[in-house]
């Protein structure tokens, strides 16, 4: 970073933190908020968008060279009069980046001549052109942009550290996407009863990067087609140089006709496994001695003293008015040999035994026990070790959360089922630029410390915080000789990384 600009930041730094210092408060009594007389005026000459930070996208587009890639081998378009394809794909990631919504948030985007001049566009397609370059795709070239995608996550995955490649965690899992439309193709009624879509997420747990998302009729099992995806992905970080491969899932992906292969192939997997009736009588007629104790890792460690407990006012009133109430006792792990019907070989089945108290307001109905089985092939992990990698695929959800609601990914904006598919790959772009935003920060040096802590705060970002520190930058745009300037207003936080990251982006990619 210049010093000139680190100057700048650590004056703004220190005028906001004594501005927020409560001895410095002010002399006047009366509210905080006092606007006075407040004016609006048209500036002549200076232009500004909100937008700051897409300069830094543009700038990681070029470096990572997505656009020549999506152009050199995705063709939708016999000429192109005037867009070309990767026009199309980075404007609707870039929508989402600027705080869009649907595709109609595009217009206004499209009528800001400060964003054109910023993005560097003469035009930029519009709503309608958007919805019909979805209707473009088919299955293969869904697939191939996928693979596009993914060529360049390559890139940005050679950058890291080497314990980095010690081992990929891919999970998988399926999603309701609900839609109020009647007359879209390939929608159906869900097990839960929402008419929608299903789509399949596979993903790295280690950076919560979406590799391959997959569309389906809203009737589909969870698992449907998972196998293919699943391998898709082992073959993808086998290439990047990961050194070990673990796939996780919950008990609608034990597809145990796939198990063997998986095995041979020496990939580990711990899914769930239903619990059927023979597991539950194998898991009831195990002595006691087998079953020990489950031992939870704390969720975090406290930093400071330990604070008194709040009261639990949702226990509170399920007491006060006499609801039933199911409350954890303790919990117990055990294990056996299992061969499942369709595999030739046994696996490790671990037994997570949940013993229950029923309650009634202040009285205790019964007791009951259930029991939850996991399944895997690693012979080496602790029981506990076990059931706390299967329960840390959760964070998945946190994954699909902030592609349904965060990037918006699965609005189903479209007519038919490949059409969504494609513009659900094409959104989710916005969420794996935020990914490879954080992973091409550099960490060596004297404060890698420092900026190893920074990469982890901004990869394990919300979607919403990212675009407000770092997109959401008030700025003039000013064109000067052979440049384009984009100077930003305002301070935050986070600026120190964002200078960071422009130094980086501006470099020539190492690999």
């Amino acid at each position: 970073m210049q010093e000139r600009i680190a100057k700048k930041l650590r004056q703004r730094k220190r005028k906001i933190l004594n501005r927020l210092n409560k001895r410095s408060l002010p002399e006047h009594p009366g509210p905080m908020f006092n606007p006075g007389n407040i004016h609006y005026e048209m500036a002549d000459r200076n232009r500004g968008i909100a937008y700051g930070g897409m300069g830094a996208m543009q700038l990681l587009v070029k470096q990572l060279g997505l656009d020549e890639a999506i152009n050199r081998r995705l063709h939708l378009f016999k000429l192109h009069n005037p867009y070309y394809e990767s026009d199309h794909i980075l404007n609707i990631a870039y929508n989402i980046l600027c705080n869009g919504q649907c595709l109609e948030d595009i217009e206004r985007l499209r009528n800001d001549e400060v964003y054109l001049d910023a993005v560097g566009a003469d035009r930029i397609p519009d709503p309608t052109t958007a919805g019909d370059f979805c209707r473009r795709f088919s299955v293969e070239q869904i697939e191939r942009l996928q693979d596009i995608m993914n060529e360049v996550r390559l890139k940005v995955w050679t950058q890291q550290e080497p314990e980095f490649f010690d081992e990929a965690v891919i999970d998988a899992d399926g999603t309701i996407a609900p839609t109020t439309g009647e007359c879209k193709e390939g929608m159906d009624i869900s097990y839960k009863g929402i008419w929608g879509y299903h789509p399949l997420l596979i993903s790295l747990s280690n950076t919560g990067e979406p590799l391959y998302l997959s569309n389906r009729s809203g009737n589909s099992t969870s698992s449907k087609n998972a196998f293919h995806y699943l391998d898709k992905a082992a073959k993808l970080c086998r290439k990047a140089g990961f050194k070990k491969i673990r796939f996780r899932g919950d008990t609608d992906f034990s597809q145990t006709k796939y198990l063997d292969g998986w095995d041979e192939d020496g990939i580990t997997f711990v899914f769930g496994i239903n619990a059927m009736g023979n597991l539950i009588n194998i898991a009831g007629n195990l002595p006691d001695t087998d079953y020990t104790d489950l031992m939870r890792q704390p969720k975090y460690t406290v930093k400071t003293r330990t604070r008194r407990k709040p009261a639990n006012i949702k226990e509170q009133i399920v007491k006060e008015r006499g609801y039933k109430n199911i409350r954890l006792q303790s919990e117990q792990t055990a294990e056996f040999e299992y061969k499942p019907t369709q595999c030739r070989k046994s696996y490790r089945i671990i037994v997570l035994k949940k013993n229950l108290s029923v309650e009634r307001g202040e009285n205790v109905l019964f007791d009951d026990i259930r029991y939850f089985f996991y399944i895997t092939n690693d012979r080496n992990a602790s029981r506990a070790a076990i059931v706390g990698d299967a329960n840390n695929r959760c964070n998945q959800e946190n994954l699909i959360e902030q592609l349904k609601n965060g990037v918006g990914a699965m609005t189903m904006p479209v007519d038919n089922l490949v059409s969504n598919w494609a513009y659900m790959v094409m959104a989710s772009l916005a969420w794996s630029l935020k990914a490879w935003y954080a992973l091409s920060l550099p960490t060596r040096g004297r404060w890698h410390k420092k900026h190893k802590s920074q990469k982890q705060k901004v990869l394990r970002m919300e979607f919403k915080k990212f675009r407000n520190f770092f997109i959401i930058m008030p700025c003039q745009i000013v064109k000067a000789g052979r440049k384009l300037v984009y100077r930003l207003l305002s301070w935050n936080e986070c600026l120190d990384i964002f200078f960071r990251a422009v130094e980086t982006f501006r470099c020539p990619l190492r690999c």
